[in-house]
């Protein structure tokens, strides 16, 4: 498909329904899509995030589709930035919330035992690392993953006695007070940043095993430079893999030595699984790919199986705070608990962790192979159906001119996304400036699925580069240049 408009929408606007209408569809469904969509634009606030560059309205789902009001169908592969780990409306999931409704169980308890939040907890205690999980407690918290993020943070405060945190450049953990403040883009914060290591844009510019090591030495120095400014701790937080930073996992070295360093001076390691948990990037927690054992993990998204849910689980000698101490009216969402069960024990008993390896390894290396044909493809990353494609400007020379990064090109991944939307494909933005089009497909996502998102992505990038190349896709800066931020629910 040709381009025949700028690819740009300039920041604040809503980007226009240019897509072709699927014939059969009535005026009537036609003019109920697009009232819906005037409404919502007339109603919400300018915080909405997903429906300013999806300008779609779902009407039914199943697996990795979904059929919008207009009667199109598109790939979802933002899968509620990771939420629905076996897709939209599994059968297993399903009937898990069916029972629990026919069975007239009570739908909220606050935090009282019922069958089903036993259930669950059993099924989550038996996919966790076992070293953990023989010493683990949980705590069910608000039904949003940033509130597990506060929860971890007030629970090693307790425990510990300290109040500082250390983060890391590009995090990202929510969207609530003191998750914000341990996020790439806070200030003002009573939070130490540390370095991430990367090798697309290594801060220290040489990227791979050096790179990281010296990531892992600032650390070192900052705590134990009794002139560094940052007293001891109380934990450090971190995400195996960075999603709204930019699908950047971390070296499996790098974690064990973060690992290390932690455990050495009584840091209590904080893992935040949100987004990386329940097989998502090829092991049913990401931790499990560098073998070590956090003293904590912040798990939401896929584990509530598509409803909401939150939990803090945690090494029980940090169990010290007392009754009340962190609390929330919904931490008792019956048809959540159902729904996870089911998911968990889904993706466990049919290795759905090991598919996403498998399969993720092999989309990775068909998107390094486009990236070979097309120079505005910076870089291509991730980890099992955890994947980011970074978008660049192919114009302007690298820095360092000899092998270094080109300037990142927002305006290219949303043009991207667009023209993925017009071939029925749905994508995220994501990274430090909304330049990496990132893939959250379900993992039960089949083969044939798979080679129909990257031949939409491929023609999509086909299409914008070529559009780049006859001066049709505007000028670089007035793209969206606004990642999601919907990581925490």
């Amino acid at each position: 498909m040709a381009v025949t408009e700028s690819a740009v929408v300039p920041v604040g606007r809503e980007p226009e329904e240019t897509r072709e209408v699927v014939s059969g569809v009535s005026e009537g469904a036609r003019a109920a899509h697009e009232g819906i969509l005037r409404r919502q634009s007339a109603r919400e606030s300018a915080a909405r995030t997903y429906a300013r560059a999806l300008p779609i309205v779902p009407v039914r789902a199943r697996g990795l589709t979904i059929e919008g009001a207009d009667g199109r169908r598109y790939l979802d592969c933002l899968s509620g930035a990771g939420t629905l780990a076996l897709g939209h409306n599994h059968p297993v999931v399903l009937e898990a919330i069916r029972k629990v409704l026919d069975s007239g169980a009570p739908l909220h308890v606050l935090d009282l035992a019922t069958p089903v939040k036993d259930a669950f907890t059993t099924e989550l205690f038996r996919t966790l690392p076992p070293e953990f999980a023989a010493r683990a407690r949980v705590q069910f918290c608000g039904p949003a993953g940033t509130d597990a993020v506060e929860a971890a943070f007030r629970l090693v405060r307790a425990a510990t006695g300290r109040t500082g945190m250390l983060a890391f450049t590009g995090a990202y953990h929510g969207m609530t007070a003191g998750a914000l403040e341990a996020s790439g883009g806070a200030t003002e914060v009573r939070v130490a940043r540390l370095p991430y290591p990367q090798d697309y844009r290594c801060p220290f510019g040489i990227g791979g095993e050096r790179g990281a090591e010296l990531a892992a030495r600032w650390t070192e120095s900052l705590l134990d430079d009794t002139k560094s400014g940052v007293p001891r701790p109380a934990g450090m937080i971190l995400e195996p893999v960075q999603g709204e930073g930019g699908v950047i996992p971390a070296p499996d070295d790098w974690m064990r030595r973060m690992r290390e360093i932690t455990a050495a001076r009584s840091i209590p390691l904080i893992a935040d699984e949100v987004q990386t948990g329940v097989g998502r990037t090829g092991a049913f927690w990401a931790v499990e790919h560098s073998g070590i054992t956090p003293d904590v993990m912040v798990l939401s998204k896929a584990i509530g199986g598509s409803l909401p849910l939150a939990v803090v689980v945690y090494r029980d000698d940090l169990d010290v705070w007392q009754p009340g101490a962190h609390a929330g009216t919904f931490r008792g969402n019956q048809l959540a608990m159902a729904a996870g069960t089911a998911t968990l024990a889904y993706v466990r008993e049919n290795g759905l962790a090991e598919r996403a390896a498998t399969l993720g390894s092999r989309m990775l290396a068909q998107l390094r192979g486009l990236a070979e044909e097309f120079p505005c493809i910076g870089d291509v990353r991730g980890r099992g159906l955890m994947i980011g494609v970074e978008l660049v400007d192919p114009e302007t020379a690298p820095d360092p001119p000899t092998d270094g990064p080109r300037p990142a090109a927002p305006e290219l991944a949303a043009a991207v996304q667009r023209e993925c939307l017009r071939r029925g494909l749905i994508v995220e933005l994501g990274g430090r400036r909304a330049s990496v089009v990132r893939l959250l497909p379900p993992l039960t996502i089949s083969d044939e699925q798979a080679t129909a998102v990257l031949d939409r992505l491929a023609d999509a990038v086909a299409t914008v580069a070529a559009a780049a190349r006859a001066g049709l896709g505007g000028a670089a800066g007035h793209g969206r240049g606004s990642a999601s931020g919907e990581h925490a629910g």
